[in-house]
């Protein structure tokens, strides 16, 4: 079968990649549509270390081929949306509705793959980028079958990432107002979610001048191409600043825009010794810097959300995704995400 493999050199699109059948408790999925993120590319240029080879992709939709033993709450033929977050489900992090903090979900990854009769690392215990790929089963989440596969895609991390840091790390209230530092497709989905938690001011801050009409598509009430005019918007500072880039500098500006009792959420991803700087006699007002984690999210009960709220028109997935590529394209898609020309792209299998 067709997937995309990095061997720690180079990627390569390959079909003759062999994947194990399901074992108990696992899911054997079609995938149908995998969105390419910035993560998959910060595996390739090394700000992400991972094992090698590994299968790629982590943001996938498809439908199931087969369960193994014990797996009752999706069955074959069903329409699913994969979650990164393979957690164990009896630890006290799970217990206390925190999965992205489980253990078990976070590294060790599996090797579900061969080819040639070596093993292949599986990337987030997902590896979308292949025409089938196994996970467990809490990752499989049913979705109307309605929903389009390349925007059911996104729902897997793009749109958890984002939205969920909004409602369930920052918790946004109504009335709030909102900065988002880059409008990519994470910063797109932070602008929706702050939509939709009610924030009467959502500032979105882009170099890019050309991304405007999508953000105010989105729910953006202004748009900077730099940050320099935020104060100019919102002259005592904002509630919260999100930081959609992952560099540095842009850490120390995102503490520096807020109001009093303001957070800082950090969503970009930066190469794990780096690091910022900032004044702490600043935090003294009440002010936070928050971490978030794939949205702090719980996939089972956030993925089914996200599809009613997009049934009923308030979350915006389709105009996600900006261009769809056969697999075969991926080293275009990966330049056109690179280089700014896409939300979203998304592979198709």
């Amino acid at each position: 079968m067709r997937a995309v493999v990095f061997d720690g050199k180079q990627v390569e699109v390959v079909d003759d990649l062999e994947i194990r059948d399901p074992g108990p408790g696992e899911v054997l999925v079609g995938i149908r549509a995998a969105g390419l993120c910035h993560s998959d590319i910060s595996v390739t240029d090394g700000t992400i270390p991972f094992p090698v080879p590994v299968v790629l992709g982590h943001e996938g939709a498809g439908v199931v081929e087969a369960v193994g033993a014990g797996v009752t709450h999706v069955a074959p033929g069903d329409h699913v949306a994969l979650s990164t977050l393979a957690g164990c489900g009896a630890c006290a992090e799970c217990d206390r509705g925190r999965p992205t903090m489980c253990r078990k979900a976070i590294g060790m990854p599996g090797q579900p793959f061969s080819r040639g009769g070596n093993p292949l690392y599986q990337f987030a215990s997902n590896s979308a980028f292949s025409e089938r790929t196994l996970v467990k089963a809490v990752q499989a989440i049913k979705i109307p079958s309605e929903i389009p596969f390349p925007s059911a895609a996104l729902m897997g991390c793009g749109v958890v990432t984002g939205v969920g840091a909004v409602l369930n790390r920052a918790r946004v209230a109504l009335g709030d107002t909102v900065v988002v530092i880059g409008t990519g497709g994470i910063g797109l989905n932070v602008i929706q979610g702050a939509r939709i938690a009610g924030a009467s001011r959502i500032v979105a801050v882009d170099t890019n001048p050309a991304k405007e009409d999508s953000a105010r598509l989105f729910g953006a009430t202004e748009f900077l191409t730099s940050t320099d005019g935020v104060r100019d918007v919102l002259p005592t500072g904002a509630d919260h600043v999100f930081e959609c880039v992952g560099r540095t500098s842009l850490i120390r500006t995102a503490i520096d825009l807020l109001d009093r009792h303001g957070q800082a959420i950090l969503l970009g991803m930066t190469a794990p010794t780096d690091e910022a700087t900032f004044l702490p006699a600043a935090m003294f007002l009440d002010k936070s810097i928050l971490g978030c984690r794939y949205g702090s999210s719980r996939p089972q009960r956030d993925i089914p959300l996200y599809a009613e709220l997009y049934r009923q028109g308030r979350l915006l997935l389709d105009e996600l995704v900006t261009e769809t590529y056969p697999v075969e394209d991926f080293a275009k898609a990966a330049a056109d995400a690179e280089q700014g020309r896409v939300a979203r792209g998304v592979l198709t299998f």
